[in-house]
C-alpha cells in the first residue's frame, strides 16, 4: 500500500507562485503514472495534470496549460509548479498514483491511491 503526502499549499496573491510536492512511501512508484487533481466545495474532483511513469509524457487541463508544470524525480516525489495563479485556482489539491503500472492515466477512476490534500488559496 502506498501513502501519498502533499505539501506546499498556502495562501498567495493572484499572479503569485506555489510549488506543491507529493512524497510517496510504502512502495516504489517508479512504474506508475502520477497526477494532480483539485476539488472545490460542492464540485467533482477535476483533473489538473498527469505525468507518465517515465516522466516523458505529460498532460494538462486547458485551464492550467502554460501556467502549471508537473514533474517527478527519482526519489518517489512529484511536484506541481504553479505560476501566474488566479483566484479560480483556489481548491484543495490532491496527488494520486495510477492503479496500473505503465498506464498513462488521466481520469480519476484510473488512480487508486490518493493523498489527503493540501489547500491552495489565491486572493484577488
Amino acid at each position: 500500500q502506498v501513502q501519498l503526502v502533499e505539501s506546499g499549499g498556502g495562501l498567495v496573491q493572484a499572479g503569485g507562485s506555489l510549488r506543491l510536492s507529493c512524497a510517496a512511501s510504502g512502495r516504489s512508484l517508479s512504474y506508475f503514472g502520477m497526477g494532480w487533481f483539485r476539488q472545490t466545495p460542492g464540485n467533482e474532483r477535476e483533473f489538473v495534470a498527469v505525468i507518465s511513469w517515465t516522466g516523458g509524457g505529460t498532460a494538462y487541463a486547458d485551464s492550467v496549460k502554460g501556467r502549471f508544470t508537473i514533474s517527478r524525480d527519482t526519489k518517489n516525489t512529484i511536484y506541481l509548479q504553479m505560476n501566474s495563479l488566479k483566484p479560480e485556482d483556489t481548491a484543495v489539491y490532491y496527488c494520486a498514483a495510477a492503479k496500473a503500472r505503465f498506464q498513462f492515466a488521466t481520469m480519476p477512476s484510473d488512480f487508486g491511491s490518493w493523498g489527503q490534500g493540501t489547500q491552495v488559496t489565491v486572493s484577488s
